[in-house]
């Protein structure tokens, strides 16, 4: 086959073009710092950042509910402290009206400061975060306690008394609220009954019924303990688990580096090589195509 000039040429300017095209993309890895700009650069790169991106958005949607979780346990920590607080103040008063030595008087004071404490403790069992309401299960958006006409406190059955629980990984659901309206709950109505009983036998001073009384409170305050504890223990899995989370966002964050980001020494050197290979090729390419005519009137 007789090989032309014009197939000289046109061989020439092809492998020209595809040296700049190849320049293109070592330029483009520079710019964005990645080894692929489109999918179709490396259809395998781009699959697995895929993977690794759905998986880095489902560990940061993790940590966010972490910190939805913090807010709940912690509020929730620090209700029941204030209401074992309150309960314990009405325990001293009702152990300094027991002694059967005060005056009316001072039996009056304290069953008004009782009253006090007792609808302190009903704020607290309406205690919210943002605007929902933690301690009606997942009737989140209505109180748990109000006031009736003849200003009695009255626990609200909830629509929905199921525990707020958030994701905190793959499958795993963390409780982050304490039910209170049931038979064993820490806001429920035996509670407000059991002080109303106890304003009751202090103006009345009635000292066989104020022993039970103590013992009522007694119960009550034993309840927060120990739902305090169980909120401390969830609170503990909770730092665990977020720790873990971190990892895996480390890890993940790492994978997807060494799958997209691009080696800049590798890239640099690839650049300077395709810039000599680009010279050579100009150069062999001055050589092979035959002078014009203004080649040799110079």
């Amino acid at each position: 086959m007789r090989v032309t000039q014009s197939m000289l040429s046109n061989n020439f300017l092809k492998h020209l073009s595809n040296n700049y095209d190849k320049m293109g993309k070592i330029q483009e890895q520079m710019n964005t710092q990645k080894k692929i700009t489109r999918p179709s650069d490396d259809p395998v790169v781009a699959m697995k950042g895929v993977a690794y991106r759905t998986n880095l958005t489902e560990v940061q949607q993790f940590k966010r509910n972490f910190t939805e979780a913090h807010n709940w346990l912690d509020n929730t920590d620090a209700a029941l402290d204030q209401a074992k607080k309150a309960l314990e103040r009405i325990r001293q008063l009702t152990v300094q009206a027991s002694n059967g030595t005060l005056e009316e008087n001072q039996r009056a004071s304290i069953a008004e400061e009782v009253k006090q404490l007792k609808s302190q403790i009903a704020d607290i069992a309406n205690t919210q975060v943002g605007d929902k309401y933690i301690f009606n299960g997942t009737d989140t958006l209505n109180p748990p306690t109000s006031v009736d006409a003849n200003g009695n406190i009255v626990v609200k059955t909830p629509s929905n008394n199921n525990p707020v629980k958030l994701e905190l990984a793959n499958g795993v659901y963390i409780q982050v609220n304490s039910v209170n309206s049931d038979t064993n709950g820490i806001f429920n109505q035996e509670l407000f009954d059991s002080m109303d009983k106890l304003i009751t036998n202090l103006e009345a001073d009635d000292q066989d019924a104020l022993k039970q009384d103590l013992n009522n409170l007694d119960t009550h305050i034993n309840n927060l303990v120990n739902e305090r504890a169980t909120v401390g223990a969830r609170s503990n899995r909770i730092e665990l688990m977020e720790d873990r989370i971190d990892q895996q966002e480390i890890s993940v964050t790492k994978m997807m580096s060494k799958n997209e980001d691009a080696d800049m020494e590798k890239v640099i050197t690839d650049l300077i090589t395709q810039e000599a290979v680009q010279r050579a090729s100009l150069g062999v390419g001055a050589r092979i195509i035959q002078p014009t005519l203004l080649d040799f009137l110079r």
